[in-house]
């Protein structure tokens, strides 16, 4: 598509897209406020939420890592998309027709993220087609003896891969996509004679964000010939990483953002045979172990809640066993409660969905245990504890697991559990467990590890710049009532009023980084009560001080009552007034003090401006 975006589209999307509908598809949020809303950061890892949103303004900023932005950043920066691509996803959300300007060129700064998601979109669709098909038999029987009927296949989006080299490579072409868009997605491999279907003779699931779309697709293979591994998935791609997607988030977010509660299971029939039995709060990695990336996903959505759940199911042989260890050594970056649920005789959820009913599967998460506590269980059940050696080894690998326990109070029982398994003394193992506790270093493959040191000759990094933000302000009362001031002006500067801002911006303000943005205000105040009122205050500021303004505008206001906020923001622009004419009237009086004589023609004007600074001031309020 020739030409670039009209620019007055650009401003209609940006006006007509709810902030805080596209940033509640990835992150929970809380109101704080008047036209505030608060959630943990999706930029950067955090316990206590810290990123705020302001819905009428069409801004975003997070107060503990500094990133900010309006709708288009949100998405260039969590998906990874170009401006343009930003602002033709959030087109289409809305359903706004676009317009291109002729003979402008559109950058393209590497492969096209639309192409590609529009590519997988279309492979999905196709995919979901063949299962129909007559070949698609043997996909539907694999599915049908696993629980699954063609309701429950397509609630999933479950589609069958055909074989043979090149069925969805000619559909997709016939389409309008290239050999290297189709490579770049991931959904063909590239051979000596040219590219080929990277599915075939397999059973498909795409893995969608959580927004809906598709960014990748998992293959279980269905034939005995298929030389190729059980379950096979999209490669990393510029719209996928297996690190960072959770399968079937789509469509359990709501559940886990209600619940406050996740179901981490091992695949996509689990999941399947998890949302069909009601635990609809269930999610799978993709083909990769459940690590930190997975971790910050889950939190955004739950919140940092201390009652939230987060409840895995893990295989029972040593394969899970060590999924179970990796996912308790990432434990702590949870605020909510771990738990593991294994069902009776090692049936993973559709198994055990299929032989004894969705009652079966639900109960099984009632029925959870600690993660701690089976971690613990599980390191100890690696040694001989009928040997020295084996209780020794023993003990220093559950020692570390006890010291990670969040809540302290439950150490000294599970202290005392440890050592009832070992049959050691009670004095030992607490011994072990608060050697561990004051040398954490020394956790071993439970604990963190020691960051490395920087190798010799090499050039220490360069120091951060410090950011100019709230944060950086003098923390004095003068700096409060310049801070506050600075706020109601742009957050509440229609409600405030041309001609008070108008007297505002020359007031005098103390703090130097306040004063920086005081001035941009002044350079702005023709804007005022336009939709781009604080894009022009952020123009006219420095670009050291945009993030200060930006935070300023989106910082919750100390008044929170609605019917109450354009009065308090009045008043307290005021008050930054007032405390100017206070300072004259001193300086004045001072004055009048050192001249002495009443009579004196000087002293009878210091009276006269006296008189007129105390009606200036009664004015102020009246108004």
């Amino acid at each position: 598509m020739a030409g670039r975006i009209r620019a007055s589209d650009i401003e209609e999307v940006k006006r007509r897209t709810n902030l805080a509908d596209l940033v509640g598809d990835y992150v929970t949020l809380k109101n704080a406020g008047i036209d505030s809303m608060k959630g943990l950061c999706p930029f950067h890892d955090e316990r206590s939420p810290s990123f705020h949103v302001r819905p009428a303004l069409g801004y975003y900023h997070c107060f503990g890592c500094g990133e900010s932005g309006d709708a288009f950043t949100f998405l260039q920066r969590m998906d990874h998309l170009t401006f343009s691509e930003s602002v033709e996803r959030l087109a289409a959300r809305i359903h706004y027709v676009l317009t291109y300007e002729e003979g402008g060129e559109r950058r393209q700064d590497g492969p096209n993220r639309a192409r590609l998601l529009a590519a997988n979109q279309a492979a999905a669709a196709f995919y979901v087609s063949q299962l129909a098909s007559e070949e698609g038999a043997a996909g539907r029987e694999f599915l049908s003896q696993r629980g699954f009927d063609p309701a429950a296949c397509e609630r999933f989006g479950v589609g069958y891969a055909p074989r043979g080299w090149n069925h969805l490579t000619d559909h997709l072409r016939k389409q309008g996509f290239t050999p290297q868009e189709l490579s770049q997605a991931g959904l063909v491999s590239e051979g000596q004679r040219g590219v080929y279907d990277r599915f075939r003779g397999r059973v498909v699931w795409p893995i969608r964000d959580t927004s809906g779309q598709t960014l990748g697709f998992g293959a279980r293979k269905l034939y005995d010939d298929d030389n190729g591994p059980k379950y096979l998935n999209t490669p990393e791609s510029p719209v996928y990483h297996k690190s960072q997607v959770l399968y079937g988030l789509d469509l359990a977010k709501k559940a886990i953002s209600r619940g406050k509660r996740a179901v981490v299971v091992e695949g996509y029939t689990d999941v399947m045979a998890c949302h069909l039995a009601g635990e609809e709060a269930a999610v799978a990695t993709c083909g990769t172990a459940f690590g930190k990336d997975h971790i910050a996903v889950l939190r955004r959505i739950m919140g940092d809640d201390a009652a939230a759940e987060v409840v895995f199911t893990f295989d029972p042989d040593e394969a899970g066993q060590k999924a179970a260890l990796r996912a308790f050594s990432e434990e702590k970056r949870f605020t909510a409660q771990t738990y593991v649920a294994v069902a009776p005789g090692g049936l993973d959820p559709c198994d055990l969905r299929l032989h004894r009913g969705d009652e079966a599967v639900r109960e099984l998460f009632t029925r959870k245990t600690p993660l701690f506590e089976f971690a613990l269980r599980q390191a100890v059940s690696r040694f001989d504890l009928n040997s020295v050696e084996g209780r020794v080894n023993a003990l220093r690998a559950a020692a570390p697991i006890i010291a990670e326990i969040k809540d302290p109070s439950l150490r000294p029982g599970y202290t005392r559990e440890l050592a009832r398994m070992l049959g050691s003394e009670l004095a030992e193992v607490q011994q072990a467990v608060r050697t561990v506790e004051r040398n954490p270093r020394g956790r071993g493959e439970y604990g963190p590890q020691p960051a490395p040191q920087q190798p010799w000759g090499d050039a220490p990094p360069e120091p951060e710049r410090p950011r100019i933000g709230l944060s950086s302000l003098r923390n004095a009362p003068t700096t409060w009532l310049e801070r506050d001031a600075l706020m109601a002006m742009l957050q509440q500067g229609e409600a405030v009023g041309s001609d008070l801002l108008q007297q505002a911006v020359t007031a005098q303000v103390r703090e130097p980084n306040l004063r920086v943005v005081r001035d941009a205000i002044a350079t702005a105040l023709p804007a005022l009560g336009t939709p781009g009122w604080l894009d022009t205050v952020l123009e006219s500021a420095p670009e050291s001080h945009r993030g200060l303004a930006r935070e300023l505008a989106i910082a919750p206001m100390p008044q929170r009552r609605p019917e109450l906020i354009a009065a308090y923001a009045r008043d307290v622009v005021i008050s930054l007034l007032d405390r100017d004419l206070l300072a004259l009237k001193q300086e004045l009086l001072a004055r009048h003090q050192r001249i002495g004589d009443a009579s004196d023609p000087g002293a009878r004007r210091i009276q006269q401006q006296l008189v007129a600074l105390e009606a200036a001031r009664r004015g102020l309020r009246e108004e």
